[in-house]
């Protein structure tokens, strides 16, 4: 099993300070760094910035969201970095949700699953440089139909100018609905869930894929090296409850029907209730504390070698540690690495 180091995406203060933390991932044996975006920091710049400073380590987007740029802007951004680091660039990519899209892109979230298998369409043929690029999809027709709104009618196929350093960039997708996942399995190099547990190896029912011994599947995990399990688990149960009960709408939140479907269903209702009314501490304190630890390492690090064990003998490829300790980091490296 493999490190990945995890920037995330800038909260309140801009994270500046990086480029130590990358290098002694690097020197530590990390596999990999990812960052990923919200309505803050995208998810390319930081990895520029961090891969002028490496020389080994894969640059990951975890995730860069679908509806920020066009397919044609995300495979010269894909390109640009990759050639710029050697070939050492993993792309990404996922849907986000509705509230995100529609209300900080403007643009319309329509049918994500469609939306996202055409852009892997256009990504692969964009790289490929085989002939000029033709998308015949709805949601991305390329060139631009002549005779849809406000169109000049002059657009024509085109192909990518430069020569990628890789024509066949691995894509990774970050996918929670049973649909999505098929779709990462059956058209991308890996798969980055959003909550996963070891505890419960047959809840994606992963056997009905062919898995080939490189595909990855990669798990952002929290870890929390600390004494109190039950007090280390707050900071988990804090972003648990941001996500399932702030980050779509009450109607829709794909959050929450993900932890709905892994056993939790009244208490992600619950504490979606909770946050939407105001009364965010209670939420946080409504998260059970058998959800935020099994999907998790939190405790006394020799708690925490024994829970390796069940990720190792998971079908999981590579653990995603916060990037914010360098300790956590040290310690991650000894235990796993």
């Amino acid at each position: 099993m493999k490190l990945g180091a995890q920037y995330g995406y800038w909260t309140k203060e801009p994270q500046i300070h990086i480029i130590p933390t990358a290098i002694e991932a690097e020197k530590l044996g990390f596999d990999s760094l990812w960052t990923g975006e919200s309505y803050s920091s995208d998810a390319f710049t930081p990895l520029a910035w961090v891969g002028a400073h490496t020389e080994k380590i894969k640059l990951i987007t975890g995730i860069a969201q679908l509806g920020a740029r066009t397919p044609a802007s995300l495979a010269m951004q894909a390109m640009t970095l990759d050639g710029l680091s050697g070939g050492r660039f993993s792309l990404g990519i996922g849907v986000s949700g509705p509230q995100v899209i529609e209300g900080w892109y403007g643009q319309p979230f329509g049918k994500p699953l469609a939306r996202t298998r055409e852009t892997i369409a256009i990504l692969r043929d964009i790289w490929k440089r085989e002939n000029p690029v033709i998308a015949e999809g709805p949601n991305f027709p390329l060139p631009y139909p002549p005779e849809a709104p406000n169109s000049w009618g002059l657009g024509k196929p085109l192909k990518l100018i430069t020569e990628p350093v890789r024509r066949d960039i691995p894509i990774l997708l970050g996918a929670e609905g049973p649909r999505n996942i098929a779709l990462a399995f059956e058209s991308c190099q890996g798969w980055i869930p959003l909550y996963y547990t070891p505890e419960s190896p047959d809840l994606f029912d992963l056997s009905r894929f062919s898995i080939s011994p490189d595909f990855e599947i990669a798990v952002n995990v929290t870890v929390n090296i600390c004494d109190e399990i039950k007090e280390g688990l707050l900071p988990q149960k804090a972003i648990l409850a941001f996500y399932i009960g702030g980050m779509g709408a009450q109607e829709r939140n794909f959050h929450t029907e993900l932890m709905g479907r892994m056993g939790y269903e009244e208490d992600a209702k619950n504490i979606q209730t909770l946050f939407l009314d105001g009364k965010r501490e209670e939420a946080i304190l409504a998260v059970p504390d058998a959800f935020a630890d099994e999907i998790s390492l939190v405790g006394p690090k020799e708690r925490i070698a024994e829970k390796l064990t069940l990720w190792e003998d998971s079908p999981v490829t590579t653990l995603i540690v916060g990037a914010s300790n360098v300790e956590t980091l040290r310690t991650m490296a000894e235990l796993v690495l």
